[in-house]
């Protein structure tokens, strides 16, 4: 299994993941709380986060500004400006029994930690992973694994948009949810073929 070019993955399909039917965005504790029994009825869940990007030379990051879980039904979308929701997402950041998988994880380990003491924990960072899986000798991207291992096309057209906005346009709101729920598919697809399973070996 090789890298694949940029033309090789311009060639392939659209990764439809997430509709906006099953994209649920977090806005107060009831919403938190639904979110968080169903989101701890899975062993394993795609993570990511979002921040606005910085152009200005000495412009200071001020993210995260969202942080996005998905099980294989249901993008859970939090916007951290909610602070009241950041102790319900706490619960599952933290649970080590419940397997985060994404993409880059260090740098959502630092600053989550240091904007909201939140430390997450029982994590695998696929870029690792599945660059140990394909052979590559550099980690390997969300968009590239999707198109190794899934036969898709990530679109990755919302990168650079304004994730402190609120409420968030749609096509935002199905970037956010399909980063999470790729990584979730990416983690399934590897242990199906490992494992011969579809759940975390």
């Amino acid at each position: 299994m090789h890298r694949p070019t940029k033309e090789q993955i311009r060639a392939l399909p659209l990764f439809t993941g997430i509709s906006l039917d099953n994209v649920v965005v977090v806005q107060d504790i009831e919403t938190a709380q639904q979110a968080i029994a169903e989101l701890k009825q899975s062993t394993c869940l795609g993570f990511d986060t979002e921040s606005k990007p910085c152009f200005t030379k000495g412009e200071v990051n001020t993210g995260p500004h969202l942080v996005q879980l998905s099980n294989q039904s249901t993008a859970f979308l939090f916007p951290t400006r909610f602070l009241s929701i950041m102790a319900s997402l706490d619960q599952i950041l933290r649970d080590p029994k419940i397997k985060k998988v994404g993409f880059g994880l260090a740098g959502d380990k630092k600053i989550l930690k240091n904007k909201f003491g939140i430390n997450l924990v029982n994590t695998q960072d696929l870029s690792v992973k599945v660059k140990k899986y394909s052979g590559e000798k550099q980690r390997i991207g969300i968009r590239a694994a999707v198109a190794m291992l899934l036969k898709q096309r990530l679109s990755k057209s919302a990168q650079q948009s304004n994730w402190s906005a609120f409420p968030l346009q749609e096509h935002q709101l199905k970037y956010a949810a399909n980063d999470a729920y790729a990584a979730l598919c990416i983690e399934l697809e590897m242990n199906k073929k490992k494992c011969g399973i579809t759940a975390p070996c």
